[in-house]
């Protein structure tokens, strides 16, 4: 009888339930939505009740026909609920894009205490960090903050409802600004700077955990963060590979053996299992710009598909428009969540196609920029491939672009849903079942010379608008 296995990827805007085989190949797959909110300026929630009726459904609707042998789960990560003594939410789930704890995460940032802070996490001091979120509660919202319980993500909010239990694992600890890196325990020295007791976070244990709940028949396999598990998913925890996804948000993350603090606060570092750590950098504006421009700006009905069509007529550099998509404020590797986007050398030529380019270009700017902190030998940059992961993998152009721009070797694994696989990745190592994880390989994209120098240019310029127009 051939067995099957779910992943269940917990996203910013959708969850994915995908049933695989034992090849990685997608059997099935269901995906429930849901929205966020933006109730104040800098606010970015959602209701945690609905992305739970979203996992629930999604639970039911994959396992109708099959009977898997476990779920494992990956979640979006830097989100925060307080919670009271029943489970019950006494927040909303505040995510990542919130940035109301800006004023304070500045002023801690440019402390000595927020550098020390970075060195023990690895997590630049930024709004897009539980810690700064817990800190702005305790500033600004006290009751909920006197009245929690425990402070938990999305992830273990759901993991409780289906377990009963409150624990968390060491890749969406890592993320939190609240767990050292180096020790993989919650620091005490940061906890004290918030108020609150370590028993008022979730265990931090095995992503190879199991556990039985409310659904009967399988195992639940803790799993870990989605960006980390989408470098398991697409085979990218080898050396010589780098990660690059752009979902809502996007990232570039590279493994190493051990904890990566920057010097200069620039990027981030989470654990995966044993001596598996990432080097990362990720970015608030990935597609979500391209929503914008579609609904917000172009106004049009056209598919994303036929937007892309229109780009495609427009050549490398969008001649001379480059555009800036700061649109959320911006993390790594600015780390300045007052950010703002701009569009530049905006001319009388340009049209709606220009428009469309330069905002693929320039989502592609900002992990370029993260990149060269990664890799700052530009000659050993030229031997890693980039392993392309999220739904931006579906266009054949903007892969291209990605492999111009970055002038490295783009491969797409046949699992578009990285996340999901690495989830069921770290499922089979928990239940002792051997697979191989040679990512299967869809399309390979390589280098275009011709567009090198002139995206080069490009992005000289785009490296410098920020710098010159941030103080105004």
């Amino acid at each position: 009888m051939e067995q099957f296995y779910i992943g269940i990827d917990i996203g910013t805007t959708a969850t994915k339930a995908v049933c695989f085989d034992k090849t990685g190949k997608v059997i099935r797959q269901f995906t429930q939505s849901y929205p966020m909110y933006h109730p104040k300026p800098d606010w970015s929630i959602q209701k945690p009740a609905e992305i739970l009726d979203a996992v629930l459904q999604c639970i039911n609707e994959i396992t109708k026909e099959i009977k898997p042998e476990f779920i494992s789960f990956s979640s979006a990560m830097q989100s925060i609920i307080a919670i009271d003594k029943t489970g019950k939410p006494i927040t909303d789930a505040i995510l990542w894009a919130d940035n109301r704890a800006h004023s304070l995460a500045e002023a801690l940032k440019e402390s000595g205490q927020g550098l020390h802070f970075y060195q023990k996490t690895g997590i630049p001091i930024h709004t897009f960090s539980p810690m700064t979120k817990i800190a702005w509660l305790k500033e600004n919202d006290i009751t909920p903050f006197s009245k929690a319980f425990k402070f938990i993500s999305i992830k273990e909010y759901i993991w409780h409802h289906l377990t009963g239990e409150y624990v968390t694992d060491s890749s969406m600890a890592s993320g939190t600004g609240l767990m050292n890196i180096h020790t993989l325990e919650w620091d005490l020295d940061i906890l004290d700077y918030l108020k609150i007791e370590e028993s008022q976070l979730p265990a931090i244990i095995s992503p190879m955990h199991q556990s039985k709940g409310l659904f009967d028949g399988f195992h639940y396999i803790l799993g870990g963060g989605d960006g980390v598990l989408a470098n398991l998913g697409t085979g990218a925890m080898e050396k010589g590979r780098m990660a690059l996804s752009i979902g809502t948000s996007g990232a570039v993350r590279l493994p190493v053996d051990k904890p990566f603090i920057d010097s200069k606060m620039r990027t981030q570092c989470y654990h995966l299992i044993d001596n598996k750590y990432l080097k990362l950098g990720a970015v608030n504006n990935g597609a979500i710009v391209l929503q914008w421009l579609k609904e917000s700006i172009l106004k049009t009905d056209e598919s994303f598909e036929e937007l892309f069509e229109l780009a495609e007529t427009i050549p490398a550099g969008s001649e001379g428009l480059l555009f800036v998509p700061y649109l959320l404020g911006e993390r790594a590797p600015i780390w300045d969540a007052s950010a703002q986007g701009t569009l530049l050398g905006i001319r009388i030529i340009h049209s709606k196609a220009h428009l469309i380019r330069a905002t693929l270009e320039g989502i592609l700017f900002g992990l370029l920029s993260i990149t060269e902190i990664l890799l700052p030998n530009s000659g050993e940059r030229h031997k890693i491939t980039v392993m392309a992961s999220g739904g931006f993998g579906k266009s054949e152009l903007w892969l291209q672009m990605v492999a111009d721009i970055f002038q490295m070797k783009v491969i797409v694994a046949e699992t578009i849903e990285a996340s999901a696989w690495g989830a069921v990745l770290i499922g089979f190592k928990a239940r002792g079942i051997t697979v191989s994880n040679h990512p299967k390989i869809g399309k390979t994209f390589l280098p275009n010379k011709d567009s090198k120098e002139i995206y080069e240019q490009s992005f000289d310029k785009f490296k410098k608008v920020y710098p010159l127009l941030k103080d105004i």
